[in-house]
């Protein structure tokens, strides 16, 4: 595995990439490998890159894909949208130097892989050709939450940390489960954990893409906390499997633990 860094500026703050790139699989015949940026979890104030390596290592190493971790910037220092806007410009780079183009987060960065997915949308590019959310945030309102191990408090300092204005919790790129806009998105998987407070919001989105017309796959696990379902093995096998079918039209893997 081939692990390198670097950054770009985006109005005037410096984030950080970290590329994942790897062994040799393919020759110059078979083109560039497909670019996977991978958003990390921390409620939109913590979280960075270096927390992700498990994850990123194995998708790289299992798709193949160059996947780029990116360090996009953290509330409230920097509220929304800046977190979108880093994702966006991080998705015009990776655009120029990988073939097919997909996105995968964790928790708030499960939520700005969705915004970034709206986003490049409306503005024409760059081509997103799947997404993978892993117990994404994706209800500022929380009021589609259920049972289970996180704190609907702690959910709601984050928010307040990203959106610091009540009227920015109704934007649709902030609040993806009220838009009315859902056509014309990337195909997506959603893997949930079972006993995840987050689960039923995830799973409305999924039922909405649907309605939408999305090509939608959902995949709740057990015996996972919300935490650890980033690097857990069978929703990595998971993820790996969609993005193989969707970005380079491999067949699926019948051998995954679903």
């Amino acid at each position: 595995m081939e692990r390198s860094r670097t950054s770009l500026r985006v109005e005037g703050r410096e984030v950080p990439l970290c590329l994942f790139r790897p062994a040799a699989t393919r020759t110059p015949e078979d083109g560039p490998l497909p670019g996977l940026l991978y958003f990390h979890g921390g409620g939109f104030t913590s979280g960075s890159v270096e927390e992700v390596e498990i994850t990123v290592t194995t998708l790289a190493e299992s798709i193949p894909a160059l996947v780029v971790a990116v360090g996009y910037a953290l509330a409230p220092a920097n509220p929304f949208p800046a977190a979108i806007e880093d994702a966006h410009a991080a998705a015009v780079w990776l655009a120029e130097r990988a073939g097919p183009l997909g996105v995968a987060g964790h928790d708030a960065g499960g939520h700005v892989a969705v915004s970034l997915t709206l986003l490049a949308r409306d503005r024409g590019g760059p081509e997103i050709a799947a997404q993978a959310l892993f117990g994404p945030m994706l209800d500022p309102s929380l009021t589609r939450v259920g049972d289970g191990e996180n704190s609907v408090t702690d959910c709601a300092r984050c928010y307040r940390a990203y959106l610091p204005e009540a009227a920015l919790r109704l934007h649709p790129y902030a609040a993806p489960l009220e838009s009315r806009r859902l056509g014309r998105l990337p195909p997506i998987l959603i893997a949930t954990a079972q006993n995840d407070v987050l689960r039923p919001e995830a799973e409305s989105y999924a039922a909405r893409l649907i309605d939408a017309g999305v090509p939608t796959e959902v995949t709740r696990f057990a015996g996972v906390s919300h935490a650890g379902l980033a690097h857990h093995p069978p929703a990595l096998a998971a993820a790996a499997d969609f993005f193989r079918r969707r970005l380079t039209g491999a067949r699926p893997d019948t051998s995954s633990q679903r």
